[in-house]
């Protein structure tokens, strides 16, 4: 892929769903030659193609070349994760006096949404295109009673790859009847584009984490990452850091853990992480409105998925989930993750790629 004259978007099949309806893919492609490509299943992102240090594109996230393995994407693979992201303890929570239950769909915990979730379904898709940006436009309603979520909530994410190499994902919802949310995206990334993600280093701008019990739901605990595992504020090589001794690490079988994010008075937009991968020199820091960072070493992928590339390998990608903060419904001392009507959800985070 080289440089092209103006920003564009097609559209072309990928296939059809058991229930007949067909399923498109939608190919971003900005001035500098990057690609992004999109589905309007799950408004899940399947490919992005990113240049290296020499001007060499690779693809740098996990995915699957047909609808079929989509329809079982157990790994949430690139997808638009709600109502909730991350766990809900035994899928329970109380609002308003009324208790309500969620799928249990990671034993004893509900996860991302819940067996069908928001990826899972059908999206509504628009492409734009204007000098500077090249996107789509996705919307939906999630009926009262989806997954066991009360109220009935209209979703907008919008996606956008500009010139620079920055792709924002800004996420717009509205609801009939107080409800959790809590979107983000389950993009897994491998900035080499093969092999592990070892050899990456990260930092992540955080002074706490929330430490998990064994059923990686948060003690409620905000602690100091000093003088642990998790003190990530200087650029680190994952691979150093991800088999040190340390109970939490034991638990998430490595690192499957939020980091409480520090952020700036003022700022619109924060920076979370960056994540820098030598052997090609691919870089991509991530900017959120969010309070928390969920930074997953794909610890429970087993190789037993064929992806785009092959076998989908242990420890093969990273996710940096940009989110409240797990559980949240069930602990008050944690930012609000209720929506109720007349107030709106809304929220934004970058990705942002560059070469060095």
């Amino acid at each position: 892929m080289t440089p092209v004259d103006s920003v564009s978007v097609t559209q072309l099949p990928f296939g059809i769903l058991p229930d007949g309806q067909h399923v498109s893919v939608f190919t971003l492609t900005n001035r500098q030659g990057m690609q992004v490509k999109v589905l309007d299943f799950g408004a899940i992102i399947s490919e992005i193609h990113v240049p290296d240090r020499d001007g060499s594109f690779a693809d740098v996230v996990l995915g699957f070349d047909r609808i079929e393995p989509y329809l079982h994407n157990s790994a949430f693979l690139g997808a638009v994760i709600g109502r909730f992201g991350n766990r809900i303890a035994e899928g329970r929570f109380s609002l308003d006096g009324k208790d309500y239950q969620l799928a249990v769909n990671n034993p004893p915990n509900h996860l991302h949404g819940g067996n069908q979730g928001f990826h899972q379904v059908m999206w509504q898709a628009a492409p734009f295109t204007r000098d500077d940006a090249v996107g789509i436009t996705f919307t939906r309603s999630s009926p009262h009673g989806e997954d066991g979520y009360p109220g009935k909530l209209d979703v907008t994410v919008v996606y956008e790859l500009d010139n620079d190499n920055a792709l924002s994902l800004r996420y717009h919802a509205v609801t009939d009847q107080a409800t959790p949310v809590n979107l983000t995206n389950h993009s897994y990334f491998n900035l080499a584009g093969q092999g592990d993600i070892l050899g990456h280093a990260l930092s992540i701008n955080a002074d706490r984490y929330l430490p998990v019990d064994a059923g990686s739901i948060p003690t409620g605990e905000l602690a100091d990452v000093s003088g642990t595992p998790f003190d990530l504020r200087q650029s680190t090589v994952i691979g150093s850091s991800i088999d040190v001794p340390h109970e939490q690490l034991r638990i998430g079988r490595g690192y499957d853990h939020n980091f409480v994010l520090n952020q700036k008075p003022g700022d619109r937009l924060n920076l979370a992480a960056t994540v820098r991968e030598p052997q090609s020199g691919r870089a991509m820091q991530v900017y959120t409105q969010e309070p928390g960072i969920q930074f997953y070493s794909g610890n429970f992928l087993d190789g037993s998925q064929q992806g785009k590339q092959g076998a989908i390998r242990y420890r093969g990608a990273l996710c940096l989930e940009t989110q409240h903060f797990p559980d949240s419904p069930n602990q008050p001392h944690f930012p609000n993750t209720i929506l109720r009507p007349g107030e709106v959800y809304q929220t934004e985070t970058v990705y942002r790629f560059s070469a060095e």
